[in-house]
């Protein structure tokens, strides 16, 4: 087995947190999350030459999360559950029941849904770079976005304003 490039390994390093953030908001598992980013980033190893020279490993490593978590989410497995749990978090916050309902709300809504929502708002990236990553136009993107706020809202329904308020 060959040793991986020293600039890859620095990638890795440096990209396994962001990745692994974003992998957390759109599984809502902290487990499928190391998962996915550990697949992320073997499918990013194996073809680190090519991807190197593109000079955009990190759009392209946020690119592959997307497409594989989009992917596993159509297998008819991926809906297996083995709690009803939340993750655990890393601390306190200010707004942790408004946090874990919001995360509860988009466990509720389709993958696709999901990835626009937190790649649009969470991850606060403009529409481009959303359609980009989820190979969609930017039309359908916005369209897409308004629509699945409005599931989010529906799905939170009244439990929303209550913690607004």
């Amino acid at each position: 087995m060959r040793e991986a490039p020293a600039d890859y390994l620095e990638f890795a390093a440096a990209r396994s947190g962001p990745l692994f953030r974003t992998a957390c908001l759109l599984t809502g598992d902290w487990h499928l999350a190391e998962d996915l980013v550990q697949e992320t980033l073997a499918k990013m190893y194996r073809s680190w030459r090519r991807i190197n020279r593109a000079q955009s490993p990190v759009a392209y490593a946020d690119t592959v999360l997307v497409r594989t978590f989009v992917s596993q989410r159509r297998r008819r497995s991926s809906t297996e559950r083995p709690s009803d749990r939340m993750p655990d978090t890393a601390g306190p916050e200010p707004d942790a029941e408004l946090r874990m309902a919001l995360l509860d709300g988009l466990a509720r809504l389709t993958s696709r849904d999901r990835a626009v929502l937190v790649l649009r708002y969470w991850e606060d990236r403009s529409v481009e770079e959303t359609a980009q990553a989820l190979r969609l136009s930017p039309g359908v993107v916005r369209t897409r976005s308004m629509r699945a706020l409005q599931r989010l809202r529906d799905v939170l329904g009244a439990e929303l304003a209550d913690l607004i308020a």
